[in-house]
């Protein structure tokens, strides 16, 4: 049985790449176009991995997020920020808010999969280390 990964994504080319790479990774991948639709999801389909954007409409991504770490159900549940805020400070604020990973917009075709698959791991330990190499 493939495992499940959550995108919550409001932009239809980002949404369909990270589809495409995951699904070619061997991935089941359940979409939600809001932070709404992406916390009803989340809560029914109990995805191995949640991928969080965090410029959504409405409800941002750090909204969500809160929402998602309150809902014990989804503890285990990796949260990966994918986004295109990537000033200085930007993957330490997502980290620090409850994400165990980060990954910069516009992803790279090559790593993401790689990064995805990484973050996954890293969550059965402990949140990433903001001083450890994911940017390249």
């Amino acid at each position: 049985m493939k495992q499940k990964i959550l995108i919550i994504e409001d932009n239809e080319q980002n949404l369909y790449l990270a589809t495409f790479l995951l699904e070619k990774g061997g991935y089941e991948i359940v979409a939600a176009r809001t932070g709404l639709e992406g916390l009803d999801l989340a809560a029914n389909v109990r995805p191995a991995q949640i991928l969080l954007d965090i410029q959504l409409p409405g409800m941002d991504g750090f909204e969500v997020l809160n929402r998602l770490r309150k809902n014990n159900a989804l503890d285990d549940v990796p949260i990966t920020a994918v986004t295109s805020h990537a000033m200085v400070g930007d993957r330490e604020r997502c980290l620090a808010a409850g994400c165990n990973g980060y990954i910069e917009k516009p992803i790279d075709p090559d790593t993401f999969l790689r990064d995805v698959e990484r973050h996954m791991a890293d969550s059965t330990s402990e949140p990433d280390n903001p001083s450890s190499d994911h940017g390249s």
